[in-house]
């Protein structure tokens, strides 16, 4: 399914940090957004072991705590293109935050990561997305503006690849 009603979109070192990129499935209605972790996350290379997940964003903000009910989708917490979803360290003493990457509500977080933390790197864009965001109406055009195609994305690889 995600292949087939989801356009992938991407954004490569969030926050200038070498290597985080994410990616943000965007359903072909157009609004729907499902923020997961993009191929080349330091996370998702192999030997990485990950031992937490952290929606505690703050001492007041847990997005645990993000209640939204009704079609108008009442008490969800609103998102910056640079606001932390959760915090994720690994085994090895990295820590990394995880980033929104587009503006709106956060309709859910995925608890299941919680307790199986191993579905975020064996099925980053099914079972192991981090949230889901929903962009306002009038927003939802424009919501791709500064993320990468797959094409674009994989340039950014090729890159990386040869100045290393």
């Amino acid at each position: 399914g995600a292949e087939r009603y989801f356009t992938r979109w991407y954004k490569p070192d969030v926050k200038g940090r070498p290597c985080e990129d994410f990616c943000v499935l965007q359903h072909s209605n157009r609004r729907i957004c499902v923020i997961t972790l993009a191929e080349a996350h330091p996370l998702l290379q192999s030997g990485k072991t990950i031992k937490n997940i952290n929606y505690q964003i703050s001492a007041n903000c847990s997005r645990l705590q993000n209640k939204v009910s009704g079609k108008s989708k009442r008490g969800a917490q609103f998102l910056t293109e640079l606001a932390p979803l959760c915090r994720i360290s690994s085994s090895d003493g990295d820590e990394y935050t995880i980033y929104s990457c587009i503006r709106g509500r956060l309709i859910e977080v995925n608890e299941n990561i919680l307790s199986n933390p191993t579905l975020l790197q064996e099925k980053p864009s099914t079972e192991g997305y981090i949230a889901v965001v929903l962009p306002k109406f009038e927003e939802s055009k424009n919501i791709t503006q500064g993320l990468l195609t797959r094409k674009e994305y994989e340039e950014v690889l090729l890159k990386r690849c040869n100045s290393t």
